[in-house]
């Protein structure tokens, strides 16, 4: 599927730590210091008049994703919505115990997407994303592949846009020398991880008037 930016007006960026990326939760209007940033920056420059906004909240998992929908994403009426989660579900399991299973995050994305599309929102699906930086994290894989592969049949389901972020992250990194260049502890981009990643959102949408960069 290829969802265009068009018209959209009003776009608006859910997910985790990796979207919230440091933003003043207290001041609606704040993007943080990540790819959203980025993003409405570059946004800014072709239309002035798109708004740009980010409710990711740092340790989301899509259970909490679903919890807060209602108010974060339903309430703001987006034109485009952009989501990426699932990398939480993931590390709860290797540093808490806590398990999601995959069928569980599955059915609380697809419940969330549903509500979106009713709404009218066209959709942009971000791939959670792993970029080992030890041995240790390599055998998340075992969890988060599986997860990544449903965000894949959801993007088909909803028909939505999808940015294939796990590849394209790694590969940054091993262009890079190494996974610290691009995700300091393997999942927090740094500022070279996030322009990555914006760029190539830019990209997907058909959006991009600038070089990105940090």
């Amino acid at each position: 599927m290829s969802v265009t930016l068009g018209n959209s007006v009003r776009v608006l960026f859910q997910g985790d730590s990796i979207t919230d990326a440091g933003r003043d939760r207290d001041d609606d209007s704040s993007l943080g210091n990540g790819y959203v940033s980025l993003i409405a920056e570059n946004l800014a420059a072709a239309t002035p008049a798109r708004r740009v906004l980010n409710r990711g909240i740092g340790g989301n998992r899509v259970a909490d994703l679903r919890a807060r929908w209602q108010r974060d994403t339903l309430d703001l009426a987006p034109d485009l919505l952009s989501v990426m989660v699932g990398i939480n579900d993931t590390w709860r399991r290797y540093d808490e115990g806590d398990v999601t299973t995959v069928e569980e995050y599955a059915q609380d994305y697809r419940v969330i997407l549903g509500q979106a599309r009713d709404a009218g929102a066209r959709l942009v699906l971000v791939e959670p994303f792993l970029v080992p930086v030890d041995d240790a994290q390599w055998a998340w894989r075992e969890d988060l592949d599986p997860r990544i592969h449903a965000v894949r049949r959801l993007a088909a389901e909803f028909d939505a846009a999808l940015l294939a972020a796990d590849g394209l992250l790694n590969q940054a990194a091993r262009e890079a020398g190494s996974a610290e260049a691009i995700a300091r502890d393997g999942v927090h981009l740094t500022p070279a991880g996030h322009a990555c990643l914006a760029a190539a959102w830019l990209d997907l949408v058909g959006a991009r008037a600038a070089t990105v960069s940090v």
